[in-house]
């Protein structure tokens, strides 16, 4: 890090901050039954936690063609509008995770968010949550390509006036660690979200957090 650079600490959402993967399975599910296709497994889904929507899709429904694909990515879409208007939605934070952001604000950082959520969907998490005065920049699948491609990133450190050597992205999964590789990011995994821990240092992660306390005494 540069002395008296800006520092920006970019976190993924979904298995970074939240844990939302019962609601996002449930309405997988009901995106593909809706359409009267098989369900995906769980572990499937799961695996696509990270990517935007009309990629995850592809991965989930390889044989099915452009419109059926992008009727998935829409159904998905509503049935998670209705659950969250109905109040069924719950994305809880990681143990640890308030206590982190608000130790790395104290200790200087910037703080920004890079996730295959919608500007919607993120925003609904964070006002849930009381977080969106913590955060710089946030960055959503509605305005850039899909991890890994790293416009979120390059976006979040544009926002911030931030250099990619004085900032670091935290996910975890392998699709952050690449997008980081790819912007000239040092990438940080945390072990408790949807890839392994031999995962993200397979795709360039240079340490991985087991809890919000190791996270911190990595960054200090």
């Amino acid at each position: 890090m540069t002395a008296g650079a800006v520092r920006l600490a970019v976190f993924d959402c979904d298995g970074t901050l939240v844990d939302g993967q019962a609601d996002i399975c449930l309405t997988m599910v009901e995106a593909f039954t809706t359409l009267g296709l098989p369900a995906p497994e769980r572990g499937d889904i799961l695996r696509t936690v990270g990517l935007s929507l009309p990629l995850a899709m592809r991965r989930l429904a390889p044989d099915a063609d452009a419109d059926l694909q992008a009727a998935l990515t829409e159904g998905y879409k509503q049935a998670f509008r209705a659950a969250r208007t109905a109040g069924r939605i719950a994305e809880p934070l990681f143990p640890g995770i308030r206590m982190a952001l608000d130790a790395l604000r104290a200790d200087g950082w910037d703080l920004g968010v890079a996730t295959g959520k919608s500007d919607r969907g993120l925003l609904h998490c964070l006002t849930a949550h009381g977080l969106n005065d913590h955060f710089v920049t946030l960055q959503t699948a509605d305005r850039h390509p899909s991890k890994p491609h790293p416009a979120m990133l390059e976006a979040a450190l544009d926002a911030a006036m931030a250099t990619p050597q004085d900032a670091v992205m935290i996910g975890d999964t392998s699709f952050d660690m690449a997008m980081a590789v790819a912007a000239g990011v040092r990438p940080i995994g945390v072990a408790w979200g949807y890839h392994s821990a031999a995962e993200l240092t397979q795709a360039g992660a240079v340490a991985v957090a087991r809890s919000a306390k190791e996270l911190l005494e990595i960054l200090r």
